[in-house]
Protein backbone atom coordinates (compact mmCIF):
# COMPACT_ATOMS: atom_id res chain seq x y z
CA UNK A 1 0.00 0.00 0.00
CA UNK A 2 1.27 3.28 -1.04
CA UNK A 3 0.42 6.29 0.94
CA UNK A 4 1.13 9.62 0.64
CA UNK A 5 0.62 12.37 3.49
CA UNK A 6 1.65 16.09 2.98
CA UNK A 7 0.94 18.98 5.56
CA UNK A 8 -2.95 19.95 4.64
CA UNK A 9 -3.92 16.36 5.45
CA UNK A 10 -5.86 16.02 8.94
CA UNK A 11 -4.40 13.37 11.53
CA UNK A 12 -7.55 11.94 11.87
CA UNK A 13 -8.61 11.10 8.58
CA UNK A 14 -4.82 9.48 8.32
CA UNK A 15 -5.69 7.33 10.99
CA UNK A 16 -9.03 6.32 9.55
CA UNK A 17 -7.37 5.51 6.19
CA UNK A 18 -4.37 3.97 7.68
CA UNK A 19 -6.48 1.47 9.43
CA UNK A 20 -8.90 0.64 6.63
CA UNK A 21 -6.16 -0.83 4.96
CA UNK A 22 -4.33 -2.82 7.57
CA UNK A 23 -6.46 -3.81 10.54
CA UNK A 24 -9.75 -3.30 8.69
CA UNK A 25 -9.04 -5.60 5.70
CA UNK A 26 -9.85 -9.16 5.40
CA UNK A 27 -6.64 -9.57 3.33
CA UNK A 28 -4.35 -7.28 4.76
CA UNK A 29 -1.03 -5.98 2.36
CA UNK A 30 2.68 -6.96 3.34
CA UNK A 31 3.95 -3.65 3.69
CA UNK A 32 2.50 -0.12 3.74
CA UNK A 33 5.10 2.74 2.24
CA UNK A 34 4.04 6.23 4.05
CA UNK A 35 5.54 9.32 1.99
CA UNK A 36 5.66 12.15 3.92
CA UNK A 37 5.86 15.12 1.26
CA UNK A 38 7.56 17.62 3.23
CA UNK A 39 7.57 18.65 6.51
CA UNK A 40 4.34 18.37 8.73
CA UNK A 41 2.51 20.03 11.83
CA UNK A 42 3.59 18.06 15.06
CA UNK A 43 0.08 16.54 15.62
CA UNK A 44 0.35 15.11 12.26
CA UNK A 45 3.70 13.80 12.42
CA UNK A 46 2.93 12.29 16.17
CA UNK A 47 0.10 10.77 14.51
CA UNK A 48 2.34 8.91 11.58
CA UNK A 49 4.76 7.72 14.61
CA UNK A 50 2.17 6.51 16.58
CA UNK A 51 0.55 4.66 13.33
CA UNK A 52 3.98 3.04 12.25
CA UNK A 53 4.31 1.85 15.90
CA UNK A 54 1.15 0.37 16.71
CA UNK A 55 0.83 -1.35 13.26
CA UNK A 56 -0.31 -4.77 12.43
CA UNK A 57 1.96 -5.10 9.13
CA UNK A 58 5.09 -3.56 8.58
CA UNK A 59 5.59 -0.01 7.97
CA UNK A 60 8.13 2.52 5.88
CA UNK A 61 8.46 5.90 6.01
CA UNK A 62 9.64 8.03 3.24
CA UNK A 63 10.30 11.35 4.19
CA UNK A 64 10.76 14.25 1.96
CA UNK A 65 12.90 16.96 3.22
CA UNK A 66 10.73 19.37 0.94
CA UNK A 67 7.12 19.67 -0.56
CA UNK A 68 7.75 17.68 -3.83
CA UNK A 69 3.95 17.15 -4.97
CA UNK A 70 1.92 13.78 -5.65
CA UNK A 71 3.50 12.54 -8.85
CA UNK A 72 7.87 12.68 -7.46
CA UNK A 73 6.13 11.80 -3.56
CA UNK A 74 4.57 8.79 -5.22
CA UNK A 75 7.82 8.27 -7.16
CA UNK A 76 9.60 8.12 -4.24
CA UNK A 77 7.54 5.67 -2.55
CA UNK A 78 7.25 3.02 -5.57
CA UNK A 79 11.12 2.99 -5.31
CA UNK A 80 10.53 2.23 -1.83
CA UNK A 81 8.16 -0.69 -2.27
CA UNK A 82 9.42 -4.26 -2.21
CA UNK A 83 6.45 -5.79 -3.75
CA UNK A 84 5.84 -6.37 -7.31
CA UNK A 85 2.13 -5.18 -6.85
CA UNK A 86 1.24 -1.78 -5.20
CA UNK A 87 -1.84 -0.31 -4.22
CA UNK A 88 -3.19 3.09 -3.91
CA UNK A 89 -5.22 5.09 -2.08
CA UNK A 90 -5.13 9.09 -0.29
CA UNK A 91 -4.65 9.94 3.57
CA UNK A 92 -8.43 10.88 3.49
CA UNK A 93 -10.08 7.87 1.88
CA UNK A 94 -11.40 4.81 3.35
CA UNK A 95 -10.87 1.30 1.37
CA UNK A 96 -13.67 -1.27 2.36
CA UNK A 97 -12.80 -4.61 4.41
CA UNK A 98 -13.09 -6.57 1.38
CA UNK A 99 -11.07 -4.42 -0.98
CA UNK A 100 -7.75 -6.44 -1.37
CA UNK A 101 -9.75 -9.48 -1.06
CA UNK A 102 -11.40 -8.59 -4.29
CA UNK A 103 -8.68 -7.25 -6.74
CA UNK A 104 -5.36 -8.91 -5.77
CA UNK A 105 -6.82 -12.51 -7.53
CA UNK A 106 -7.82 -10.66 -10.74
CA UNK A 107 -4.69 -8.59 -10.57
CA UNK A 108 -2.98 -11.60 -10.03
CA UNK A 109 -4.52 -13.43 -12.60
CA UNK A 110 -2.41 -11.63 -15.38
CA UNK A 111 -3.87 -7.85 -15.20
CA UNK A 112 -0.94 -4.60 -15.19
CA UNK A 113 -3.24 -1.89 -13.57
CA UNK A 114 -7.01 -2.24 -12.09
CA UNK A 115 -9.43 0.02 -10.59
CA UNK A 116 -12.77 0.09 -8.99
CA UNK A 117 -15.68 1.87 -8.86
CA UNK A 118 -15.83 4.06 -5.56
CA UNK A 119 -18.00 6.11 -3.25
CA UNK A 120 -18.22 9.65 -2.87
CA UNK A 121 -18.92 10.65 1.11
CA UNK A 122 -19.29 13.73 3.38
CA UNK A 123 -18.64 13.80 6.68
CA UNK A 124 -18.53 9.96 7.66
CA UNK A 125 -19.60 6.68 5.51
CA UNK A 126 -23.25 7.11 6.86
CA UNK A 127 -23.00 10.62 4.49
CA UNK A 128 -22.76 8.60 0.88
CA UNK A 129 -23.74 11.44 -1.78
CA UNK A 130 -22.38 10.10 -4.69
CA UNK A 131 -20.86 7.28 -6.74
CA UNK A 132 -18.46 6.77 -9.41
CA UNK A 133 -18.68 3.44 -12.07
CA UNK A 134 -15.77 2.91 -14.07
CA UNK A 135 -15.38 1.64 -17.72
CA UNK A 136 -14.89 -2.01 -16.58
CA UNK A 137 -13.56 -3.52 -20.13
CA UNK A 138 -10.12 -2.78 -21.85
CA UNK A 139 -11.49 -1.47 -24.86
CA UNK A 140 -13.80 0.72 -22.80
CA UNK A 141 -10.96 1.50 -20.49
CA UNK A 142 -8.95 2.91 -23.52
CA UNK A 143 -12.24 4.78 -24.88
CA UNK A 144 -12.47 6.51 -22.12
CA UNK A 145 -9.03 7.24 -21.53
CA UNK A 146 -9.25 9.36 -24.71
CA UNK A 147 -11.47 12.04 -22.92
CA UNK A 148 -11.52 11.30 -19.51
CA UNK A 149 -9.58 9.59 -16.63
CA UNK A 150 -10.46 6.00 -16.93
CA UNK A 151 -9.08 4.85 -13.30
CA UNK A 152 -10.48 6.55 -10.23
CA UNK A 153 -7.05 6.60 -9.13
CA UNK A 154 -7.64 5.73 -5.28
CA UNK A 155 -8.69 2.66 -5.89
CA UNK A 156 -5.90 1.29 -8.29
CA UNK A 157 -3.80 -1.53 -7.74
CA UNK A 158 -0.87 -2.57 -10.30
CA UNK A 159 2.19 -3.99 -11.07
CA UNK A 160 5.01 -1.62 -9.47
CA UNK A 161 7.70 -2.75 -12.76
CA UNK A 162 4.95 -1.81 -15.33
CA UNK A 163 4.65 1.38 -13.94
CA UNK A 164 8.06 1.94 -13.66
CA UNK A 165 8.43 0.78 -17.10
CA UNK A 166 6.83 4.11 -18.58
CA UNK A 167 8.59 6.92 -16.09
CA UNK A 168 6.10 6.18 -13.44
CA UNK A 169 4.22 9.06 -12.81
CA UNK A 170 7.15 12.09 -13.55
CA UNK A 171 6.38 16.13 -12.08
CA UNK A 172 2.96 17.10 -14.20
CA UNK A 173 0.95 18.91 -11.43
CA UNK A 174 -3.12 18.13 -11.35
CA UNK A 175 -2.55 15.56 -13.83
CA UNK A 176 -0.27 13.07 -13.07
CA UNK A 177 -2.41 10.14 -12.94
CA UNK A 178 -4.17 10.73 -16.01
CA UNK A 179 -0.78 11.06 -17.72
CA UNK A 180 0.42 8.11 -16.28
CA UNK A 181 -2.99 5.83 -17.31
CA UNK A 182 -2.06 7.21 -21.12
CA UNK A 183 1.63 6.41 -20.86
CA UNK A 184 0.32 2.85 -19.62
CA UNK A 185 -1.99 2.01 -22.32
CA UNK A 186 0.25 2.98 -25.12
CA UNK A 187 2.82 0.73 -23.79
CA UNK A 188 0.24 -2.32 -23.83
CA UNK A 189 -0.42 -2.65 -19.85
CA UNK A 190 -3.49 -4.67 -19.62
CA UNK A 191 -6.27 -3.02 -17.87
CA UNK A 192 -9.01 -4.15 -15.93
CA UNK A 193 -11.51 -2.21 -13.13
CA UNK A 194 -14.05 -3.82 -10.89
CA UNK A 195 -17.32 -1.68 -11.24
CA UNK A 196 -17.87 -2.56 -7.69
CA UNK A 197 -17.17 0.36 -4.96
CA UNK A 198 -13.82 -0.67 -3.16
CA UNK A 199 -12.79 2.99 -1.67
CA UNK A 200 -14.85 5.93 -0.49
CA UNK A 201 -13.26 9.12 -1.55
CA UNK A 202 -13.93 12.10 0.93
CA UNK A 203 -15.67 15.01 -0.90
CA UNK A 204 -15.28 18.00 1.25
CA UNK A 205 -16.31 21.83 1.18
CA UNK A 206 -14.67 23.40 -2.35
CA UNK A 207 -14.39 19.81 -3.55
CA UNK A 208 -16.04 21.51 -6.88
CA UNK A 209 -13.55 24.80 -6.99
CA UNK A 210 -10.79 23.04 -6.57
CA UNK A 211 -11.71 21.36 -10.09
CA UNK A 212 -11.76 24.60 -12.09
CA UNK A 213 -9.70 27.60 -11.84
CA UNK A 214 -7.14 29.18 -14.10
CA UNK A 215 -4.53 26.68 -12.68
CA UNK A 216 -6.37 23.83 -13.58
CA UNK A 217 -7.47 25.30 -17.03
CA UNK A 218 -3.21 25.74 -17.25
CA UNK A 219 -2.99 21.94 -16.60
CA UNK A 220 -5.58 20.88 -18.55
CA UNK A 221 -3.80 22.56 -21.70
CA UNK A 222 -0.95 21.20 -21.20
CA UNK A 223 -2.08 17.84 -20.45
CA UNK A 224 -4.19 18.21 -24.06
CA UNK A 225 -0.45 19.15 -25.58
CA UNK A 226 1.07 16.44 -23.88
CA UNK A 227 -1.62 14.07 -25.06
CA UNK A 228 -1.50 14.82 -28.77
CA UNK A 229 2.24 14.86 -28.78
CA UNK A 230 2.68 11.39 -28.06
CA UNK A 231 -0.18 10.21 -30.46
CA UNK A 232 -2.59 9.32 -27.48
CA UNK A 233 -5.23 11.84 -28.96
CA UNK A 234 -6.00 12.88 -32.28
CA UNK A 235 -6.30 16.26 -33.78
CA UNK A 236 -9.72 16.56 -33.58
CA UNK A 237 -10.13 14.38 -30.18
CA UNK A 238 -7.28 17.44 -29.34
CA UNK A 239 -9.77 19.73 -30.29
CA UNK A 240 -13.13 18.46 -28.63
CA UNK A 241 -11.18 17.77 -25.11
CA UNK A 242 -9.74 21.60 -25.16
CA UNK A 243 -13.53 22.67 -25.54
CA UNK A 244 -15.12 20.56 -23.54
CA UNK A 245 -12.59 19.77 -20.92
CA UNK A 246 -10.97 23.06 -20.95
CA UNK A 247 -14.51 24.89 -20.90
CA UNK A 248 -15.28 23.00 -17.39
CA UNK A 249 -12.56 24.55 -15.50
CA UNK A 250 -13.76 27.73 -16.45
CA UNK A 251 -17.37 28.13 -15.88
CA UNK A 252 -19.26 28.79 -12.73
CA UNK A 253 -18.87 26.49 -10.04
CA UNK A 254 -22.84 25.62 -9.82
CA UNK A 255 -22.60 25.10 -13.58
CA UNK A 256 -19.61 22.70 -12.83
CA UNK A 257 -21.08 21.05 -9.71
CA UNK A 258 -24.09 20.33 -11.84
CA UNK A 259 -22.24 18.60 -14.97
CA UNK A 260 -19.95 16.48 -12.56
CA UNK A 261 -23.41 14.97 -10.52
CA UNK A 262 -24.67 14.70 -14.31
CA UNK A 263 -21.59 12.88 -16.06
CA UNK A 264 -18.96 11.71 -14.00
CA UNK A 265 -20.47 11.11 -10.28
CA UNK A 266 -23.76 9.24 -9.97
CA UNK A 267 -25.83 11.37 -7.50
CA UNK A 268 -29.28 10.04 -5.98
CA UNK A 269 -32.33 11.92 -6.25
CA UNK A 270 -34.06 12.89 -3.41
CA UNK A 271 -32.32 11.46 -0.41
CA UNK A 272 -28.24 12.39 -0.62
CA UNK A 273 -27.97 9.89 1.88
CA UNK A 274 -28.18 7.30 -0.97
Amino acid sequence: MLLPVWAGDDADHLATAFRSVTDEQTRRPDQVVIVRDGPVGARLQTRIDELVAGSCVPVDVVALETNRGLGPALDAGLAACEHELVARMDADDISLPHRFATQVPIIESGVDVLGSGLLEFGTDLDDVVGSRTPPVTAADITRRARFASPFNHPTVVYRREVVQSVGGYGDFPLMEDYLLWAKLIMAGARVANVAEPLVAYRVGAGAYARRGGWAQLRAELALQRRFLGLGFTTPAQFARNVVVRGGYRLVPERLRRSAYRRVVAHYPAGNPQG
